[in-house]
């Protein structure tokens, strides 16, 4: 499940981490480019105060927030959405103060049978909007006193969470996404009816058999994690002594009269009509099927717009609803406190729940993708607001709902206030470039080739203005950031933000923005794209070289078969047959992989046990190159002890050594030649 910054993984759900490789070393052009930093201009060393303000990009008039003028205004809004995105249906529903201003569907919810959307009893898939019941029903047991919120969790698991960094996670850590795990996404996403059973683990083996490492100590850097929610899940199940699915259900779901809600996968026999099919696009009328998400707790929840208004109303008041309480108000307090965030002046973690700001509103809750449902639920506490929007196709949902929360907010809550930026040093502004990648990553599995789709370039422009790689507005125009404060940029004509993270010597090392569950930290140069792209497009292309001289001297065998073989000149030689070999193997792997994922196209789904073997034989073939590729490196030295041989004989080696170091490199630095069943 995908969530919005400037870093986001954004194949997290439809990782293919081999094609990464391909597209790597045969279309170097082909991720992120590093821009050149701008020449360094001498300035003042304080900042000031400039002047420079910009108008305000929403209008100072609002609308009333009226049913008439909400379903006017959805009514012009989502069908255009929904056709320009390629998105079959979606289902939407506003409230302010207790009082429902608009529930309604648009689309289909089946191509098929042309089944209109209905908001009331169409069930979508939520995704990891599911993460906020997990953590409902964590801090359920926590006030009857089950729970330590900053205990070490292997007290409460029959598994151990490996020891890393010499301090425990706890429960907190886990709720605020600062437990330090890496990015897993082996068998998160099943299609029900395409797998056979026995490949869905139950809750207790998914977390056993794809335990991430640790990246960072617990409690200091965000790194987004569906396996830290889903061992969340796995404490309530515990604890509990009922199956995780049932105590929601039980617990939450029955209390509230969510009667269209729940978390087994696929819905029980009962609700097994009112499912809304999900779709790549509405061009495409094939369903993708019933989604299968692992952890359950992290995104399993399947509902309807009238039940998460019921969900939305116990959260508003203060856990309590038509006579029911699903939890005190001190505790759901504490669940909208901040807990963890990088700045004052940016969006917090709460336990569980996120902040995300504008214009006057701060909106609180989550948002939540799979394959096909994309979808958002907030809160806005001081207007008693809540906005519920669910799109189930692929299609360009992820662009419409940020869009839609945006329009929503500028109509009916728009802000005057002008941007007011300042003038920072050049020496403040130059040490916020560099290259960045995501905190939600993995370092240690195949899918860390991912890392170099992720990296971004900062760099500040002689105005003083600083831009971040290739991201851009909902327009799609670069976004340009400009400093309000010390270490604080906010987005010309927007209102994003972005902090500056520094060590104890002043450098900068992260980079913090509006989501507050993920970081971009500084790389190191020899990891970043550029220099990668670099080295491995000029390996790819010195053994092409290869293949291609070898090709001519086997045309001219056969052109000349009646005279004789063609032989090297003098003071020359051939490359040996080994290192003709490691050529063939590491272009014809390439081109293997590209094959393989060109013939998936669109259909590419999260790797799942059906992976192992294409995995395994990358391995093998990988393995069996390298080893080609030493017997090439040591021609490669062997070859200046040989003085009679041409000088171009001898460099004709030598890169051709360097070539297959380089890719030796590459294979074992990013994993290419790495674990098959932990992904």
């Amino acid at each position: 499940m995908n969530h919005p910054g400037l870093f986001p993984n954004r194949s997290a759900l439809r990782l293919a981490p081999i094609v990464s490789l391909a597209f790597l070393l045969f279309i170097p052009s082909a991720g992120s480019q590093v821009p050149k930093p701008a020449p360094t201009k001498k300035s003042d060393a304080q900042a000031r105060p400039s002047g420079d303000k910009t108008p305000p990009a929403t209008p100072a008039n609002a609308h009333q927030l009226t049913s008439a003028d909400l379903e006017a205004f959805f009514d012009g809004v989502i069908p255009l959405q929904l056709e320009r995105s390629d998105v079959a249906g979606a289902s939407v529903l506003v409230m302010k103060g207790g009082q429902l201003l608009l529930q309604k569907g648009y689309g289909y919810s089946n191509f098929e049978d042309k089944k209109p959307v209905d908001p009331a009893t169409t069930i979508f898939r939520l995704a990891s909007i599911s993460k906020l019941f997990t953590w409902v029903a964590v801090m359920q047991l926590q006030e009857q006193g089950k729970l330590d919120l900053d205990t070490d969790v292997n007290q409460y698991l029959d598994f151990q969470i490996r020891p890393a960094f010499g301090r425990p996670i706890t429960i907190r850590n886990l709720m605020t996404h600062t437990a330090g795990f890496e990015e897993t996404v082996r068998d998160i996403i099943l299609v029900d009816g395409k797998q056979p059973a026995s490949q869905v683990p139950s809750l207790r083996d998914f977390l056993i058999r794809n335990q991430p490492r640790r990246l960072f100590p617990p409690g200091i850097v965000p790194g987004y994690s569906n396996y830290g929610v889903g061992v969340g899940s796995y404490i309530v199940q515990r604890v509990s002594g009922q199956p995780f699915e049932q105590y929601v259900a039980d617990h939450i779901l029955t209390p509230l009269g969510m009667t269209h809600s729940t978390f087994y996968q696929p819905p029980p026999k009962d609700l097994e009509p009112f499912p809304s099919e999900g779709y790549r696009n509405n061009t495409s009328r094939d369903p993708i099927g019933f989604e299968i998400f692992n952890p359950v707790g992290a995104g399993g929840v399947s509902s309807t717009a009238a039940d998460m208004c019921r969900f939305g109303l116990a959260l508003l008041n203060g856990g309590e609803l038509d006579g029911h309480r699903i939890l005190k108000p001190e505790t759901l307090a504490a669940m909208y406190t901040p807990q963890f965030r990088a700045s004052d002046q940016l969006p917090a973690l709460g336990m569980g729940f996120y902040e995300t700001w504008r214009n006057d509103l701060h909106w609180i809750g989550h948002e939540g993708d799979l394959i096909a449902f994309h979808s958002l639920f907030f809160l806005e506490r001081s207007q008693k607001l809540i906005l519920f929007v669910s799109f189930n196709s692929a299609g360009g949902a992820g662009k419409a709902r940020p869009e839609l929360l945006q329009m929503f907010t500028d109509r009916y809550f728009p802000s005057n206030s002008p941007q007011k930026f300042i003038t920072m040093s050049q020496q403040d502004l130059r040490s916020v470039e560099g290259t960045y990648q995501s905190t939600r990553r993995a370092d240690s599995t195949k899918i860390r080739l991912n890392n170099l789709f992720s990296q971004r370039t900062a760099s500040v422009e002689k105005e003083g203005v600083l831009t971040i790689g290739d991201v851009k507005d909902l327009r799609g125009h670069t976004i340009k950031w400009k400093p309000i404060a010390k270490d604080l940029f906010q987005q010309v004509d927007g209102q994003r933000r972005l902090f500056a993270i520094r060590d104890g010597s002043g450098k900068v090392i992260r980079l913090a923005y509006d989501f507050p569950g993920v970081q971009a930290e500084r790389i190191r140069s020899y990891d970043s794209a550029g220099f990668v792209y670099a080295l491995c497009a000029a390996s790819v292309m010195i053994l092409g070289a290869v293949i291609f001289a070898s090709l001519y001297r086997v045309g001219r065998r056969l052109l000349f078969k009646n005279r004789l073989k063609p032989a090297p000149q003098a003071a020359t030689e051939w490359l040996p047959l080994t290192t003709r070999i490691a050529a063939w193997l590491w272009l014809a792997l390439l081109g293997g992989i590209l094959g393989f994922f060109a013939s998936t196209g669109d259909d590419l789904a999260p790797p799942t046990q059906a992976w192992d073997k294409y995995l395994y034989l990358v391995n093998v073939v990988t393995v069996i190159a390298i080893l080609f590729s030493l017997l090439a490196i040591a021609s490669g030295l062997i070859i200046w002890l040989r003085p009679d041989l041409r000088r171009v004989t001898q460099v004709k080696f030598s890169l051709v050594a360097l070539a297959c170091l380089v890719l030796c490199w590459l294979a074992i630095h990013w994993n290419i030649l790495g674990p098959v069943s932990r992904l």
